[in-house]
C-alpha cells in the first residue's frame, strides 16, 4: 500500500511563488518516477511535472516549463514542486502521484497511486 500526502497550497497572488510538498510511504521511494498532476475547476486531470526514479530527468507540461521546478529527497521519502511566477490559471488541486515513466508522462489515467492533493489558487 502506497501513501501519498501532500502539502504546501494555499492561496497567492499572481506573480508568486509557493512550495508543494509530498510525504511518501509504504514503497520503496528512490525506486519509482514521481510526478504532479492537477486539476482545474471543471476540467479534467493534467500531467504537470515527472522525475524519474533517480532523478535524472525530468519532464514539464509546457504550461509550466520554466516557471515549475520538480526535485526530490530520497532520504526524506519526499517530492517537491517549487511554482514560480504563479498566473491565475495555475489555480488547481495538484496530485501527487507514482507511476512508471511512460504513464506519468503520457497517460494520468493509467496512474495507480495518488495522494488525496492540495488546493493552490491563484488571484489575480
Amino acid at each position: 500500500q502506497v501513501q501519498l500526502v501532500e502539502s504546501g497550497g494555499g492561496l497567492v497572488q499572481a506573480g508568486g511563488s509557493l512550495r508543494l510538498s509530498c510525504a511518501a510511504s509504504g514503497r520503496t521511494f528512490s525506486s519509482y518516477a514521481m510526478g504532479w498532476i492537477r486539476q482545474a475547476p471543471g476540467k479534467e486531470r493534467e500531467f504537470v511535472a515527472a522525475i524519474s526514479w533517480n532523478a535524472d530527468r525530468s519532464y514539464y507540461a509546457d504550461s509550466v516549463k520554466g516557471r515549475f521546478t520538480i526535485s526530490k529527497d530520497d532520504a526524506k521519502n519526499t517530492l517537491y514542486l517549487e511554482m514560480n511566477s504563479l498566473k491565475p490559471e495555475d489555480t488547481a488541486v495538484y496530485y501527487c502521484a507514482s507511476a512508471p515513466w511512460i504513464v506519468l508522462t503520457t497517460d494520468v489515467s493509467g496512474i495507480d497511486y495518488w495522494g488525496k492533493g492540495t488546493l493552490v489558487t491563484v488571484s489575480s
